[in-house]
C-alpha cells in the first residue's frame, strides 16, 4: 500500500464510495455531450484507482473530472487526497499546496462538505501549520451532523501533539475514542501524548490497546517500535525485544521496520 494506514485512517476512507450525485456541472466542453456525467464517472474511476493504491491513474482521471466540470466538489476533494497521499509514499512528490488548493476549491463550492474541512485540516498539519489547524478543525468537532466526528477530534489531538500542547492533545483524543473505541489512530496518537509528558505506563496502555485492536492494519510497524521504546524508558528489555522483533517483521520493507531492525541489533542481549 502506497500510503500509510495512519493517514487512511486520519482521512476517515472518505473516498471509499464517495461518489455523490448533485454536482453540478456549468461549464460545456467541447465534444462531451454531458460534462457533469462524464465527470462524476471520471471521478468513480478515479475513486475505484486510488483505493487500489494507483496513485498516478487515480490522480489522471480525477484531473479529467475537473476538466469535464471543475465545479465537481467530489472530485476537488478526490484530487486533494490524492495529491496528500503522494505525500506519505514520497517527499519528491509531495505538493501540500496543490493538496490544499483543491480541498479549499471543495469548500468553496459546498462550505458545509465536512469531509473536505477534515482533509484541510490533516493537510495543514503536514504544513506545520498547527494553528490554522486547530482553526479548521476545532469547529467540525462541534458539528453535529458530521458522521465520523471521531475524525475531527483525533485530528484536533494531532494538531495539539505537533504543537507541543501534549495536554490538549490527550483530551482531544480521548473524546475521539470514547466517541469510537476502536479508532487505533486516535490510541495511538495517545500513546504518542503520554510519552511527551514522560507517562511512560500510560503509553504502553495505549499501544497495547492499539494493537488489540481486531482491524488488521491497526498493527502496524510504529506502534510495536513506540511500544517497545516506552518498555525501555521503563527497563523492560525482553518486552522491547519482542516488539521490536515485531516491528521488523511487520514493517520488513518500511524505514520503520528497518529502523527496528537495526535497534534489535544495538540492543542488549537477554540474560
Amino acid at each position: 500500500m502506497p500510503w500509510s494506514p495512519v493517514l487512511r485512517r486520519a482521512l476517515g476512507g472518505v473516498l471509499l464510495g464517495c461518489v455523490l450525485l448533485g454536482c453540478g456541472a456549468k461549464k460545456t466542453t467541447a465534444g462531451v455531450r454531458d460534462p457533469e456525467k462524464a465527470s462524476l464517472a471520471e471521478h468513480d474511476v478515479a475513486a475505484d484507482e486510488f483505493n487500489k493504491g494507483n496513485l498516478r491513474s487515480a490522480l489522471v482521471h480525477a484531473q479529467r473530472a475537473l476538466e469535464l466540470d471543475e465545479e465537481n466538489h467530489q472530485a476537488q476533494l478526490l484530487t486533494a487526497t490524492i495529491f496528500l497521499a503522494f505525500c506519505a509514499s514520497s517527499d519528491e512528490e509531495c505538493r501540500l499546496n496543490e493538496a490544499e488548493k483543491h480541498a479549499r476549491a471543495a469548500l468553496k463550492l459546498k462550505p458545509d462538505f465536512a469531509s473536505a474541512t477534515n482533509t484541510l485540516g490533516v493537510i495543514l498539519i503536514r504544513q506545520k501549520r498547527f494553528e490554522d489547524a486547530i482553526g479548521v478543525l476545532k469547529p467540525l468537532t462541534e458539528n453535529m451532523v458530521y458522521s465520523t466526528p471521531e475524525l475531527a477530534w483525533g485530528n484536533l489531538g494531532q494538531a495539539y501533539l505537533e504543537k507541543g500542547d501534549a495536554d490538549q492533545a490527550i483530551l482531544s483524543l480521548k473524546k475521539a475514542i470514547a466517541l469510537q473505541p476502536g479508532f487505533c489512530v486516535g490510541t495511538y496518537r495517545l500513546g504518542l501524548a503520554y510519552e511527551r509528558k514522560g507517562d511512560w505506563r500510560a503509553a504502553i496502555q495505549a499501544y497495547t490497546s492499539t494493537l488489540d485492536t481486531p482491524f488488521e492494519p491497526c498493527k502496524f510497524a510504529d506502534v510495536y517500535e513506540a511500544r517497545a521504546r516506552a518498555s525501555f524508558k521503563l527497563n523492560e528489555p525482553e518486552a522491547a525485544r519482542a516488539d521490536l522483533e515485531q516491528c521488523a517483521r511487520v514493517g520488513e520493507k518500511s524505514p520503520t521496520g528497518k529502523r527496528c531492525a537495526t535497534t534489535l541489533k544495538q540492543a542488549p542481549p537477554p540474560p
